[in-house]
């Protein structure tokens, strides 16, 4: 009698414990969300964007728009050729600088970018609205500054951006926004925690951001919520609320935060300059991959490889050479190339910031000033090829390169793959970094220069490679062109 009691009491106590795991509890068991949510949720905004949509007219369904088909079917309603309508998109933001009368908030650039050339309004917790205008947008992490000018006498309640990097997995956080914002449910509170950090290589629509290290929560974030903040338990925004995976287009408790360390950087470039400035270093990296770390002898999957260092750049000038492994730069660990871009772009300009890499087996310590990031830089540059060798998908390199000595290459002509750009025609070949091309539509490759003619040319519509693979088998490879 007394084991079952004792049974019966074990498994009432794990059930207590159980309820109390799902949500924590203050010591007068009320919920810690309700003093969070009542110091921050009056900061955040409701945006409305209302821009022109062009769209085309009648001529514009004809077939492939051509002047032929124009003079058979000319438009019957004035030959109109491009129609526009308004627009309106909706999304969140936060407060989160007040000068005086001048009011700032964060917000995605996804919802700002058209008010550019629009009319944005946000409508304050108090219902008030104002009209406000863009400082600035940057479309490489998507996240914007909007401005509002209000009356003296409007009180405003200031979001504080916390500290990211401190943030942990598993940590409980708030998401506060304005989902479905054409049902007027402003100011919606889900909760939920970190599910995981550094997310990277996301694709959101054709024009994703370039620099990606979400935080991804299970905290609900619907169509409407873009723009708000993510807050811990100490009311600090550790994040601003940007996209969700879904195949529905509503919560699947999958979402996408970007960091607030991030958001500091961004806003207050913006606010100072009018636009980001980011450093530059002038390396095309690469990802750690098994391939590579078992080619290089490397010790662990960390770092980035350097495929390619520029000319007359800081990376040049720092002595740092095509084959090294960066595994850490100004005192913090590189995981990998999403990281790495990120601390580098974020790094001081023109002062001599310590890196270490990794080069013949051994640790190297080297010493680079950064420069500012020149206009319109191609991140994502082919490294030993033209620009049009993108349209391919892959880099190459010499076999007496230092990228082919590590994979012990024994062919007496050819090139070998550097590396593959994802969702390029390379990329659904099959080809593999590491892979010697020896022959492309049956002529001999002995160069680089060879290749190039092949990547340059515009009369293909596919191309027939001849590979030996890094296992050793020699194969044919068709590559289908876009």
């Amino acid at each position: 009698m007394k084991t079952k009691l004792f049974i019966i009491m074990m498994i009432i106590l794990l059930f207590v414990l159980n309820l109390h795991a799902q949500h924590p509890l203050t010591n007068n068991g009320r919920s810690p969300f309700i003093q969070v949510v009542k110091d921050i949720r009056e900061s955040v905004v409701n945006i409305t964007v209302e821009y022109e949509m062009n769209y085309g007219g009648m001529n514009s369904q004809l077939p492939f728009n051509d002047e032929f088909f124009k003079f058979f079917f000319p438009d019957p309603f004035g030959n109109r050729e491009q129609q526009s309508r308004k627009s309106i998109a909706m999304g969140s933001g936060f407060i989160f600088k007040r000068v005086e009368n001048d009011v700032y908030i964060i917000t995605n650039n996804h919802v700002a970018e058209k008010g550019k050339d629009g009319e944005i309004t946000v409508t304050l917790a108090d219902k008030a609205k104002y009209k406000a205008e863009v400082v600035g947008l940057d479309s490489d992490t998507d996240l914007a500054v909007i401005k509002i000018e209000i009356d003296t006498n409007e009180k405003t309640v200031i979001a504080q951006l916390g500290n990211s990097d401190e943030i942990e997995i598993a940590d409980w956080v708030i998401a506060i926004g304005n989902p479905f914002g054409q049902l007027g449910l402003e100011r919606t509170v889900t909760v939920g925690v970190i599910s995981a950090t550094g997310r990277a290589n996301l694709r959101f629509g054709k024009e994703s951001p370039i620099y990606q290290d979400y935080i991804q929560t299970d905290a609900a974030i619907n169509p409407g919520n873009s723009g708000g903040p993510l807050v811990n338990l100490d009311g600090k925004v550790i994040g601003v609320n940007a996209a969700i995976t879904s195949n529905s287009g509503g919560n699947i408790g999958i979402g996408f935060a970007i960091p607030a360390n991030i958001a500091k950087k961004v806003s207050s470039d913006i606010i100072k300059y009018g636009e980001v400035r980011r450093a530059y270093m002038g390396v095309l990296p690469q990802d750690i991959t098994t391939e590579i770390k078992n080619s290089f002898d490397l010790d662990e999957i960390k770092g980035v490889l350097v495929a390619k260092v520029e000319k007359d750049t800081p990376a040049e000038k720092a002595k740092l050479k095509r084959g090294d492994v960066i595994i850490q730069f100004n005192g913090k660990d590189i995981p990998n190339m999403a990281k790495f871009r990120l601390i580098v772009a974020n790094s001081e300009i023109n002062k001599d910031l310590p890196i270490i890499v990794i080069r013949d087996k051994k640790e190297k310590s080297l010493v680079i000033k950064l420069t500012e990031r020149p206009d319109k830089l191609e991140t994502n540059k082919s490294s030993n090829n033209d620009e049009k060798s993108k349209d391919l998908g892959l880099d190459v390199d010499e076999l007496n390169s230092e990228f082919a000595r590590r994979y012990k290459i024994d062919e007496k002509h050819g090139v070998i793959i550097t590396r593959i750009y994802p969702n390029s025609p390379a990329s659904e070949s099959g080809l593999s970094v590491g892979d010697v091309i020896l022959e492309i539509n049956r002529q001999s490759i002995k160069s680089v220069n060879d290749f190039n003619k092949f990547a340059e040319a515009k009369e293909y519509d596919s191309l027939l490679f001849y590979v030996k693979t890094k296992s050793g088998a020699y194969l044919y490879v068709p590559v289908k062109l876009n």
